[in-house]
């Protein structure tokens, strides 16, 4: 993997999440697939780690892997190591990943309508995240659940908590999603493409709510995107991905101006561009 680095700055915080030289395969009946191949990253508290790729480059499959959200079988972790505080996920039992899911590490997926329960109100869905770590009341969930809503700029929180997911935009419906994601205050966060099924205007308004919401506290954001202009304007660092492999990584701005990897430079020449002629 080639490595950019700007070599200039104050000495970075200790990672709080690290993987290193993962190797996840899909056994499948005829064939197995090799979907992350050797990759490595690390993301410090108040960093946005930004990881991109075309569709297919692992890059899903490597953000699942660090709450083993990859389905096993046919998932197989075939080496590395995942570490959250220096301590190996892979290794970690069910129980033991299930006080880590939403607690340590939380995740926001693509798309809100097939990630949240349409039989249970937007509310209850948040306020069990709480409830599942055991650490409330129904009542303390529900008034922290509340808060939550309300932090992510959902209006009138106490009607929408009563709501169901299709009564919702899909500019709340991610609100919503971000909120379970956030209301037990993970150090860690993966948002995975949060903002692929959303019109523009509502695409700024969520990415300035991360932005907003990481700075308030502190915790490392891992974005998984294909739009280079949300890297530019959201991470501090970059690792690109191409066929389950990191081909390169480093300060966001360095990797732009100077791709050292053939593949980076063809991303970053097939991005879009708004010209005036002449």
């Amino acid at each position: 993997m080639t490595s950019t680095t700007s070599g200039h700055g104050p000495t970075a915080p200790s990672p709080v999440l690290e993987i290193h030289d993962l190797r996840v395969d899909f056994r499948l009946a005829t064939t197995t697939v090799h979907a992350v191949r050797g990759v490595s990253l690390a993301v410090a508290p108040g960093e946005t780690l930004a990881v991109v790729g075309e569709s297919g480059s692992g890059k899903s499959a490597t953000a699942l892997s660090a709450l083993r959200l990859n389905p096993e079988p046919p998932c197989v972790y075939a080496g590395g190591e995942i570490l959250l505080d220096g301590r190996d996920v892979l290794g970690r039992g069910e129980r033991e990943l299930g006080r880590i899911r939403g607690a340590e590490i939380s995740m926001i997926f693509q798309d809100p309508m097939t990630s949240l329960d349409p039989l249970q109100r937007v509310g209850n869905q948040v306020a069990e995240v709480l409830r599942h770590h055991g650490a409330h009341s129904r009542a303390e969930a529900r008034a922290a659940a509340l808060a939550a809503l309300d932090e992510v700029g959902i209006p009138d929180p106490e009607r929408r908590y009563r709501q169901y997911p299709h009564e919702l935009s899909g500019g709340l419906r991610q609100r919503v999603m971000i909120a379970a994601a956030l209301v037990a205050r993970p150090r860690v966060l993966i948002a995975d493409e949060p903002t692929t099924a959303l019109d523009v205007t509502v695409q700024r308004q969520i990415l300035d709510l991360l932005v907003g919401l990481q700075e308030r506290h502190g915790m490392a954001v891992v974005l998984i995107t294909h739009d280079l202009g949300v890297v530019a304007e959201t991470a501090d660092r970059v690792v690109v991905m191409h066929h389950g492999r990191a081909v390169e990584s480093g300060d966001v701005h360095d990797v732009f101006a100077r791709p050292a990897d053939p593949y980076t430079r063809q991303l970053l020449e097939a991005t879009p561009r708004l010209e005036t002629a002449g």
